[in-house]
């Protein structure tokens, strides 16, 4: 069994190589994204209340899914409260479970 894995050809993991189909060589260059930032913490909101729809519509699209905070830029802390809020707005018939 070893002996098959050295007889591999290619040198990254599993013996694919390192090299993608459509690159010419050089070095794989990532684009620069700023990090988004939590509009919570930098408004210094502690609470966020349910009954204010008006701040909580931007986090739900018009599907009325909740936006992920990797989209949002939300922090975990803020996103949690912010979840829990969108479902007790929904819950009092303030927000949307769906679209029509």
């Amino acid at each position: 069994m070893a002996e098959e894995r050295g007889s591999r050809s290619g040198s990254g993991p599993k013996g694919r190589g390192n090299s993608r189909g459509g690159e010419k060589g050089g070095p794989r260059r990532s684009m620069f994204r700023r990090r988004k930032v939590c509009k919570f913490c930098t408004d210094k909101i502690d609470h966020i209340d349910y009954k204010d729809v008006k701040m909580l519509q931007p986090f739900i699209p018009e599907r009325a899914k909740i936006i992920p905070r990797r989209i949002s830029g939300v922090c975990a802390m803020h996103q949690r409260t912010l979840q829990t809020a969108i479902k007790r707005a929904r819950l009092l018939a303030l927000l949307p479970y769906v679209t029509d």
